[in-house]
């Protein structure tokens, strides 16, 4: 069993740091120690992402995954073509705001009606304000969504802007998903 210390350590370390003691590994375990939830979680989401079994002890303040590697590894990501769309910000475009939120509304919404949907949709900085519950763009998004778009929102930016418990749609992730996303697509589009 591998153990890989990344208590103290924030998004993205704890994954990339894992990701590098199960490279080491043909088959086994992997046991990560995190001192807070959101790395818990990426990690737990990493696991089912690979296809691997995991287990979880919490002690404290310290929680504690194992992660069974089989032998026959799962691809991490299809290579079936795909888009991936990345959204930063509430406008689309530079220039008169009120203009710009008209754009992105109607961009997401244009999305939402296309004959091919893209592969995913990435919230970071501002833009993860998009994917709560609230926003104009929810049943859009819900909509891509129920399609199969996986739609997904930067932890450490929903953290940031206090939005991580009204995110609604898809689902919470962290950097390294991010690059990972960006780097197997086909096309990446930032509108």
């Amino acid at each position: 069993m591998i153990k890989v210390n990344a208590i103290g350590q924030t998004c993205p370390i704890p994954i990339i740091m894992t990701k590098n003691a199960l490279k080491e590994i043909e088959e086994g375990q992997v046991e990560v120690s995190v001192d807070n939830k959101i790395s818990l979680e990426n990690l737990q989401k990493m696991s089912r992402e690979m296809g691997y079994d995991y287990t979880v002890a919490e002690t404290g303040d310290i929680f504690k995954i194992v992660i069974n590697k089989i032998k026959e590894d799962l691809q991490e990501f299809d290579e079936k073509e795909n888009t991936v769309v990345v959204i930063d910000s509430l406008f689309m475009g530079k220039g008169d705001p009120e203009l710009g939120k008209i754009l992105m509304k109607g961009f997401i919404y244009t999305l939402s009606e296309m004959e091919n949907l893209p592969k995913t949709i990435i919230f970071y900085n501002e833009g993860v304000k998009l994917a709560v519950e609230s926003s104009e763009n929810f049943n859009d998004l819900k909509n891509l969504e129920a399609h199969g778009v996986e739609i997904l929102s930067c932890g450490t930016c929903a953290n940031f802007y206090g939005v991580t418990e009204e995110i609604k749609v898809g689902n919470i992730t962290n950097m390294y998903t991010i690059v990972e996303r960006q780097l197997n697509a086909k096309r990446v589009i930032k509108p």
